[in-house]
């Protein structure tokens, strides 16, 4: 038994380290696919000659692969480098940017479960009716917009029309209504479609049949039996869903000028600030390995199956 969760174990870490090896592979390639970014930083009208020398500075000059391994060492050693762009360590950048974000995106997670969960669960207790029918389209219809839209017409409404809250930027907890109402969309419907599926499952079970059978309530059979044993992928949706926020937040911030990682990443590719481009993909990367293993973590807490 030992060996087996053993044998599991370093199966999962081995694939989690050959995801971040992948990611960090793409993001070196990418980078440097981007173009030349001394052209960007001294002007197209510089000399050769500083060019080139900028070239031999930054190392870009070297080979491709001793370049990949200079990055894989800076990277596992924690150096994530210097921006072209701003003359700042990529780490205090990050540092700085990653509130912002981590605000927006724990808002609109909360706005999605507070939404996403209920009304699963609302659809799943009342299959076939109105109830159900509308709830999933809401759902699909949450899937299917495109986020800059829906966040361009909010904008629209709420700031330009009605004058209610602000348009963009940071500040007040005004400002992160409209960002994070944007951002739980596309949560909401995958929470709520997903709830709506393990609920139903849960509640075909014959522990329920029993569980009403004894007399006890429905609030407590929908919430105490079938919702209890329906937490398992729900768990799992919306510790992925973090992540995918996480790194997915370009979009919402740019739409509302929110001064986040996602508006940073943006800065950095219009200036063709590959080292920044980079550490923010490393990070981004990291942040989903330590999301899948949370997962894992949770899954071994939750199941007693899985431990």
């Amino acid at each position: 038994m030992k060996a087996r969760t053993v044998r599991r174990v370093g199966g999962r870490l081995a694939s989690l380290f050959a995801s971040l090896l992948i990611a960090l592979s793409l993001a070196f390639v990418l980078g440097r696919l981007s173009g030349d970014p001394t052209a960007t930083i001294l002007g197209p009208m510089a000399p050769p000659e500083q060019r080139e020398a900028l070239r031999q500075e930054l190392g870009l000059d070297l080979p491709l692969v001793v370049q990949y391994l200079d990055y894989l060492r800076s990277v596992f050693t924690g150096d994530l480098g210097q921006s072209l762009q701003f003359y700042q360590s990529n780490t205090s950048m990050i540092a700085d940017r990653l509130p912002f974000t981590l605000q927006l995106v724990g808002a609109g997670m909360a706005l999605a479960l507070l939404v996403g969960v209920p009304l699963g669960v609302l659809a799943a207790t009342r299959e076939g009716t109105w109830w159900d029918r509308g709830a999933s389209t809401l759902a699909l219809l949450g899937q299917s917009v495109p986020v800059f839209w829906f966040g361009m017409m909010l904008v629209v409404l709420f700031a330009v029309n009605l004058g209610w809250l602000p348009a963009g930027q940071s500040g007040s907890w005004r400002h992160l209504v409209l960002p994070a109402l944007t951002m739980a969309v596309y949560p909401m419907a995958h929470i709520a479609r997903l709830t709506r599926a393990s609920m139903s499952e849960a509640l075909a079970e014959p522990y329920v049949d029993a569980a009403r059978a004894r007399g006890i309530a429905n609030r407590q059979v929908v919430w105490r039996h079938a919702f209890k044993n329906a937490m398992m992928p729900i768990l799992t949706i919306v510790v992925l869903q973090t992540g995918i926020l996480l790194s997915g937040a370009v979009a919402v911030e740019y739409v509302y000028s929110w001064p986040g990682l996602g508006q940073l990443a943006l800065q950095a590719i219009q200036f063709r600030d590959f080292p920044l481009v980079q550490a923010i993909v490393v990070f981004g990367a990291l942040v989903f390995v330590v999301l899948n293993l949370l997962v894992d973590v949770i899954h071994s807490i939750v199941d007693p199956r899985v431990r």
